[in-house]
């Protein structure tokens, strides 16, 4: 890309479209300027890109997630233009910084956690690789929430990020789709033969909106198709005269519900209802649009497989499956036995959780008055699985693979019998899959299952969030890890070598002052740029153990003030977003800013010990933690983690990491060995042993005198007149994640981290080692193996 024209493009638009000059321009035209223009040139690219697959006729991959979590796309695209560093220079040159433009442009409101971040970082990846593919999402108004900590809880408002994040979108009025919900269907046998007709349905209508994804180095630009959601008929007159008052405005209720927000409280039937409406909304409408657009330039569905994989991203979109059949037999009119060869062959799935209460229900009563026809066709699916698992002599497996059962529609079970390829995420999580969850899908599926480890897009997470480090690794060993990051072992010649090992922590020292900056800016906390910087960022959840990694916080407070204990300096970062009904989530958080209280409180303990929450995480916000951390948290309880990808990133950026014997913990300990990571707790085995055995978390109490006094001592908090008795109860009476049975383990654990810490060379060799075995977990690693082995898609340049 030649920058010369971008900066023509940027001077055209500020005069056309705001009568300005760039040296009279402010910085939000300027933004918006720089905006429309990559939005241009990305357009130009996806033509040409678009010209190419249509005349070799390839076959295209379509990737169908609830959410992308795709961070901030401005400087993505200008880096991968090439021309960032041009565009920084020009832009200096009329006394505008390109960061302070950067900050201009919002998180798009699109994903929330590692499911999004990591359909992202495949979409980056895929476009880098030259592979056809469109992925398809919603176009959600207000993200997931705006996340707000006032007097240590979290409150949510909405995220209005499209006020300055809409200028990346391209709307494509000319492929606008209906999708139907309620109403009733009706069954006849015709001249033409069996025929299924949808009545009295509400009509809304999927606008579509297209995020461009650029790559690295080359001219391919793929598709993030956004579907938003709008009333078709409006208020209905007829209805409301008639004194059917809600049905007169049904439509608009529904279509202003459905794309305004990710992943709705599902505590009430209302919320379920609105999930349910949000799931089948976009995959219908994507469905539609690609099937007409297939038949409209074959005249058959029948070769659909052999030009396009349909993959879905966890259980949200497995509606698609019955949809897809809904639009071959009703729109297209072919058999049940064709249409069903046809979908098994187009599906695929990837699994992202081992919890069975994460896997994705719906009660029939719930389910089938939305969607009618729906519902009809995952009731004839299930009739002939549960038939065809008779037949072979399986029937007692029913109560765990049966697609409905006990009045409940499980979307995992139909995505495995409707699917030719399951995955899981990593190692061990696909053994769990086959040895335990899926089990006796297993037994009558042996060769649908199989793994891909995760990947992360390393060009975004160390090329951009630490072009300081990237710079620097440039210099020693060339610039093609960026382009392919298995290079990156090259570093492990230098491991031995002072002079390298210092500069890489020089270059950790000034990302911890930077993020030491923002934590100031924004909090008012001062934090130690020399101490040890441990960070525990993700999505809150119990499994992920935040409680544990408090509860250390506490027993060193504790120790620090009354035992006399003098640690190395450590600064706790935490940064997550608990879900708004999930109550237990929001109490940790609580808890967490109760001990920074405690501590900023407390001249003694503040020396050695600062607690930091920082709110509203999201990607940008990511990009400034990981590269400044040194100790990476990664303490789920063994068994519940699919994989993981915010280990991979802090791993690339060279903290060492604090972890459990779960996800892809397993496999970056096989990649840096048992010297350059410390592994703490209980094995899946050993968790799975006691759990058999009765887990009775009070004799972990009784037997542990740390323990004891930890607990002990939280019953005698009391910061802003709140005391966290109940929290105690909790870990002692139920403690499903067993905390208190790995907390021993931890705090040893902990201890090896400081002393590897005070131990200068050592650190920043385990901490080069890090970076350097990174390569394997790269997300273009990743996407060729779905590509390979799952789509079968091939590379078009």
């Amino acid at each position: 890309m030649n920058s010369l024209n971008f900066q023509q493009r940027i001077e055209q638009t500020l005069q056309i479209q705001f009568g300005v000059t760039i040296d009279h321009a402010s910085k939000r035209q300027v933004y918006e300027a720089m905006m429309r223009s990559v939005r241009e040139i990305l357009s130009q690219k996806k033509f040409g890109y678009e010209q190419e697959l249509k005349k070799r006729r390839v076959k295209r991959a379509y990737y169908m997630s609830m959410e992308f979590l795709v961070g901030r796309t401005l400087r993505n695209n200008l880096f991968n233009l090439g021309i960032e560093q041009e565009i920084q220079t020009y832009l200096s040159k009329h006394h505008i910084s390109l960061d302070e433009i950067y900050q201009i442009e919002p998180d798009p409101g699109l994903g929330n956690g590692g499911l999004g971040r990591l359909a992202s970082c495949y979409l980056d990846a895929l476009t880098s690789q030259d592979y056809p593919v469109t992925g398809f999402s919603i176009l959600y108004e207000y993200g997931i929430f705006k996340q707000v900590i006032n007097n240590g809880w979290q409150q949510e408002f909405p995220d209005y990020w499209l006020d300055l994040g809409k200028y990346g979108l391209v709307y494509r009025s000319d492929e606008e789709v209906e999708v139907r919900f309620y109403g009733n269907i009706k069954e006849e046998m015709t001249a033409e033969g069996f025929r299924v007709t949808h009545e009295n349905y509400t009509a809304i209508q999927a606008e579509p909106y297209d995020l461009l994804i650029s790559g690295y180095d080359t001219d391919t630009v793929n598709t993030l198709r956004l579907w938003e959601a709008k009333a078709k008929t409006g208020f209905n007159m007829k209805l409301f005269e008639r004194g059917e008052y809600s049905r007169s405005s049904e439509a608009e209720a529904i279509a202003s519900s459905i794309s305004k927000l990710l992943y709705p409280a599902d505590s009430t039937r209302e919320g379920k209802e609105l999930r349910i409406k949000q799931q089948y909304f976009f995959i219908s409408a994507s469905l539609q649009q690609l099937v007409k657009n297939h038949y409209r330039e074959f005249g058959t569905l029948e070769n659909f497989h052999e030009y396009a994989a349909l993959h879905i991203n966890d259980t949200h979109p497995a509606m698609a499956v019955a949809e897809f059949m809904r639009l071959l037999i009703d729109e297209y009119h072919y058999s049940w036995e064709k249409s069903w060869e046809i979908t098994t062959k187009t599906f695929a799935y990837t699994n992202h959780t081992i919890m069975s209460e994460a896997l994705e229900k719906w009660a029939v009563d719930l389910f089938q008055p939305i969607l009618p026809r729906i519902y009809s066709i995952i009731e004839e699916i299930n009739r002939r699985f549960c038939q065809w698992v008779i037949d072979m002599g399986y029937e007692m497996t029913l109560p765990e693979t049966a697609i409905i059962y006990d009045g409940m529609i499980k979307m995992a079970n139909l995505s495995i019998v409707s699917s030719h390829y399951v995955n899981g995420v990593s190692k061990l999580h696909s053994d769990i899959l086959v040895d335990s969850t899926f089990r006796s899908f297993y037994a009558l599926y042996p060769d649908k299952f199989g793994n891909v480890t995760n990947g992360i897009a390393h060009r975004r997470w160390l090329g951009q969030a630490n072009p300081e480090l990237t710079n620097y690794l440039e210099s020693l060993i060339g610039i093609d890890f960026v382009k392919d990051l298995s290079k990156i072992s090259k570093l492990l010649e230098y491991k031995d070598d002072e002079k390298v090992l210092h500069a890489l922590k020089d270059i950790k020292h000034q990302k911890k002052q930077q993020l030491a900056a923002y934590i100031q800016d924004t909090l008012g906390i001062t934090v130690n740029p020399n101490s040890i910087f441990d960070v525990q960022v993700k999505r809150l959840h119990e499994y992920k153990r935040q409680l544990l990694n408090a509860l250390h916080i506490v027993y060193l407070y504790q120790a620090i003030k009354y035992q006399g204990l003098r640690p190395t300096p450590r600064t706790f970062i935490f940064a997550a977003k608990a879900s708004s009904g999930y109550d237990m989530a929001k109490n940790i958080i609580k808890f967490i800013h109760s001990i920074s209280q405690l501590i900023e409180s407390d001249e003694l303990v503040r020396e050695y010990i600062k607690v930091v929450f920082i709110p509203d995480y999201k990607v940008s916000l990511a990009e400034i933690i990981l590269p400044a951390a040194d100790v990476s948290e990664q303490i789920s309880q063994a068994g519940k983690e699919a994989s993981g990808t915010g280990n991979m990133k802090l791993m690339l950026n060279g903290a060492i990491t604090l972890g459990t014997l779960d996800g892809a913990n397993v496999e970056i300990l096989e990649a840096v060995g048992e010297e350059n990571i410390v592994i703490f707790g209980l094995k899946t085995e050993e968790v799975n042993q006691l759990v058999a055995e009765g887990y009775k978390p009070w004799e972990w109490y009784n037997r542990s005198e740390r323990v004891k006094q930890t607990l002990d001592f939280i019953r005698t908090m009391t910061v802003g007149g709140m005391n966290f008795n109940f929290l105690v109860d909790y870990l002692l009476n139920d403690d499903p994640f067993m905390c208190l049975a790995d907390f021993e383990s931890y705090i040893y654990a902990q201890q090896q981290i400081e002393e590897a810490y005070n131990d200068e060379k050592q650190w920043q060799k385990m901490s080069l080692v890090n970076t350097a075995k990174a390569g394997i977990f790269s997300a273009d690693r990743a996407v060729k193996e779905y590509a390979d082995r799952i789509w079968h898609i091939q590379q078009v340049k």
